[in-house]
């Protein structure tokens, strides 16, 4: 990849601090944004911002564009069509919808199942329902940073309804093998959801090839505004109870989302999938984008590479989570330094323009 070009796109890389460029590895901040999402955010705010539905020009664009930003993100990780995307503030808004959508179709006793290495936005809006008979069964996280699949299975039983998955650690930089737990649930006919937020940055998602029921991710983590995006697989979401107004549109892709949307921010994320597109080869959408998102991986790993050896030559830090040649992993890194408070280290990392997140960022972001 030609760095230097690539870099030229994001205004925030031209900053200077303290006399030192910016290095950004505060991951659960999110990721900088082109020029191109700006300046297409921007454009929405000058010439067509208006509601959606109405029967003059910039009413009709916007529409124009939320079909077409849906249509986008459907090629993006592959779902069949556009009625299966909706729109939120965040991805954990979304999720809280969801949440309080297919609990009225559940009954007190019925069981959850969600991981002790899931992000909190998929584990607090799940754990909420204990108010309401719910059973909540968590699978265990084991030391090297990866999920305990016996585990998994044991827990797995008849009053199971739904799983809840993270694809990938946004502490650890783990890549839960998805795969494997769809075929548990697959068996006994339970929902799976996948929260995908840390994953989509890094590696293709292709929802037909999981077969997964639900999946959730935020553009703001793959050079985008900050936009929560839902997948459900066709046919399911028109069946929830989902909250709505009564002049909501009732069908998806709008049955569950509220409000009018963020409009502008949402032209922002159909500009952030053709930013990565050009990058990639090919001739149709989909393949430039996986062609794309290989060579980003690619790069980032060796990045991540450079920055575990650097690390683990230090002789106070321990670095945690799985080893660094897995086939399938995020190029994220945690680490602490013996007797030294991680609040402490982000703050000697700023002085030096170095924009690191500790723990308590990694669990309040969204």
């Amino acid at each position: 990849m030609d760095i230097l070009k690539i870099r030229a796109h994001f205004p925030s890389l031209h900053r200077q601090l303290h006399g030192r460029p910016i290095t950004y590895l505060d991951g659960p901040a999110g990721t900088q944004v082109p020029d191109h999402v700006i300046e297409t955010v921007s454009k929405y705010y000058r010439y067509s911002n208006a509601n959606t539905h109405g029967q003059f020009a910039a009413s009709e664009e916007t529409d124009r564009i939320m079909e077409s930003a849906r249509s986008k993100v459907a090629t993006f990780i592959n779902a069949p069509d556009s009625s299966c995307i909706s729109f939120g503030q965040n991805m954990t808004t979304l999720n809280f919808s969801l949440s309080r959508a297919l609990v009225r179709s559940m009954n007190p006793g019925d069981e959850i199942l969600i991981t002790q290495l899931d992000h909190e936005a998929n584990r607090g809006p799940w754990l909420n329902l204990e108010e309401q008979g719910i059973v909540i069964r968590e699978v265990r996280l084991l030391t090297n940073g990866t999920l305990d699949y016996q585990d998994f299975e044991d827990k797995i039983n008849d009053r199971t309804k739904l799983v809840c998955l993270g694809y990938a650690s946004n502490i650890f930089g783990t890549v839960n093998e998805v795969n494997r737990v769809r075929a548990l649930t697959k068996v006994k006919n339970i929902l799976l959801l996948i929260d995908a937020v840390h994953y989509a940055p890094h590696l293709s998602i292709d929802v037909q090839k999981l077969d997964c029921d639900f999946l959730l991710c935020s553009a703001y983590k793959f050079y985008g505004p900050h936009v929560g995006i839902l997948y459900c697989r066709p046919g399911l979401l028109d069946t929830l109870k989902t909250d709505r107004l009564r002049t909501q549109d009732a069908k998806a892709p709008h049955r569950i989302e509220t409000g009018t949307l963020n409009h502008a921010a949402i032209a922002g994320v159909e500009a952030t999938i053709e930013f990565i597109a050009w990058w990639g080869k090919g001739k149709e959408l989909r393949e430039k984008l996986v062609s794309a998102m290989s060579t980003i991986h690619q790069q980032e790993m060796i990045l991540a590479k450079m920055l575990y050896d650097g690390i683990r030559a230090i002789s106070k830090a321990t670095i945690y989570g799985p080893p660094m040649d897995l086939d399938e992993r995020a190029p994220t890194l945690s680490f602490a330094m013996d007797g030294i408070d991680p609040k402490k280290v982000c703050y000697e990392l700023a002085k030096k323009a170095i924009y690191a997140g500790w723990p308590f960022l990694c669990h309040s972001c969204s």
